[in-house]
C-alpha cells in the first residue's frame, strides 16, 4: 500500500482526495493537515510514502517552505505538489525545494493516481504543460549558459575577466598586464557586453562557474 498524507487548507478538497485515494486498491490516506506546520508534524508521525502538498496555503507555513523542511526531515518521502497555478515560477521553485513532481488541481483523477504511483517509485512526474515549460527553460539556458559566449572572448579579455573577478582594480590590472588603464576599461566593457553582464558580482559568479579563479596570471 502507498501511504499518502494530504496537506491542503481546503477541507472539501481533502475530503474528495481522501475518497478517491482510499478507493484505490494500492493506496491509503494516513493523515491530513490544513497547513505546512501541521503537515510536518503529521508526516513525522505517520511516515508517509507520498505527500500531496498544496502550494497556496494562506495560514501557517506555505507549501514551498514545508516541502523544503520535509525533504530534510524525511528525504525518502516523495512530495507531489498540487497547485492551481500553471506558472513556471511556482513550478521551478517547487522542484528546487525538493518536490518530486507537480500536478494541477484541475487534472483528471487518473493523472493524479498515475502521478502518485510514479513518484512513489522514485520517478519524477510533471503534467504535460509543466514539462513543456521546463524544456523551454532548459533549452533557453543551454543557449545562454555562457559556455559559447566564453569562446567569444579574446585571450586578453579572459585575462581581464579573471583579474576583475579576483578583485583587482582597473589600475592594478593595467600594471599587471603592462597596458593602459583606458585599454583595460575598453576590454572590460567589451567582455561584459559579450557575456551580457552588467555588474562585478555577475562576473565573479561567472568566473567561479568557469573555474577561472584558480588560475594565476
Amino acid at each position: 500500500m502507498i501511504k499518502v498524507l494530504l496537506v491542503d487548507d481546503h477541507a472539501v478538497v481533502r475530503m474528495g482526495l481522501k475518497m478517491l485515494l482510499n478507493s484505490q486498491d494500492n493506496m491509503e490516506v494516513v493523515g491530513e493537515a490544513s497547513e505546512g506546520n501541521e503537515g510536518i508534524e503529521k508526516a513525522q508521525a505517520t511516515s508517509p510514502d507520498v505527500i500531496l502538498m498544496d502550494l497556496s496555503m494562506p495560514y501557517g507555513k506555505d507549501g514551498l517552505s514545508a516541502t523544503s523542511e520535509l525533504k530534510k526531515l524525511l528525504p525518502d518521502t516523495a512530495i507531489l505538489v498540487l497547485t492551481m497555478h500553471d506558472d513556471e515560477e511556482y513550478l521551478f521553485r517547487a522542484i528546487q525545494t525538493g518536490a518530486s513532481g507537480c500536478v494541477l488541481k484541475s487534472a483528471p483523477h487518473n493523472e493524479l493516481i498515475n502521478a502518485i504511483e510514479s513518484v512513489n517509485t522514485g520517478n519524477a512526474y510533471l503534467h504535460p504543460s509543466a514539462t513543456k515549460k521546463l524544456m523551454e527553460e532548459y533549452l533557453g539556458n543551454l543557449k545562454h549558459n555562457g559556455s559559447d559566449l566564453f569562446e567569444l572572448l579574446s585571450e586578453r579579455e579572459k585575462e581581464i575577466l579573471t583579474l576583475v573577478a579576483k578583485g583587482y582594480a582597473n589600475k592594478e590590472i593595467a600594471g599587471k598586464l603592462i597596458i593602459s588603464v583606458k585599454t583595460v576599461e575598453t576590454h572590460k566593457s567589451n567582455l561584459m557586453e559579450k557575456l551580457q553582464m552588467k555588474t562585478r558580482p555577475e562576473l565573479v559568479s561567472y568566473a567561479l562557474k568557469k573555474g577561472l579563479l584558480g588560475y594565476s596570471i
